[in-house]
């Protein structure tokens, strides 16, 4: 997966569900990749294949969406495929959610084309030490 504007560049690795039914994320460690949810499309095809990252690694480094806050319109994300092709998509916008209030139809339910979501922690509460927020990135294939 390569995001140019940001600077940011990761291998992909598989994610599925946990236990208790919600997503399994990346590891935290510096450095650590993102993932791609095995239940989702894949990047390209139909439907909205789920990418997720962290925003900070342990330790208080930058995860690997540190800035997928700043992705603007336009925005390109490119995700390798398996064939060796790239799937392209445009960012077409970004929107903060607060985690007891998640609009999961709105992020994971159908489209009628290839998608992509970006997917993240945000509204970090210095009082619990938590993220009370998500953060995601919605785009549209390209290419």
């Amino acid at each position: 997966m390569a995001i140019p504007s940001i600077g940011t560049w990761s291998a992909l690795i598989r994610l599925g569900l946990q236990d208790d039914g919600s997503l399994e994320v990346p590891p935290a460690d510096p450095g650590a990749p993102a993932g791609w949810y095995k239940e989702s499309p894949t990047p390209g095809e139909r439907g909205p294949a789920i990418l997720l990252g962290h925003v900070n690694a342990y330790g208080g480094g930058p995860g690997v969406f540190a800035h997928v806050r700043n992705l603007a319109v336009g925005d390109i994300v490119e995700v390798a495929r398996e064939d060796g092709t790239r799937a392209v998509f445009a960012v077409y916008r970004g929107e903060q959610y607060a985690k007891d209030a998640f609009p999961t139809l709105t992020v994971y339910g159908n489209t009628e084309g290839p998608e992509l979501r970006l997917i993240t922690c945000d509204g970090y509460n210095l009082a619990t030490g938590e993220f009370d927020d998500n953060f995601v990135v919605y785009a549209r294939l390209l290419r």
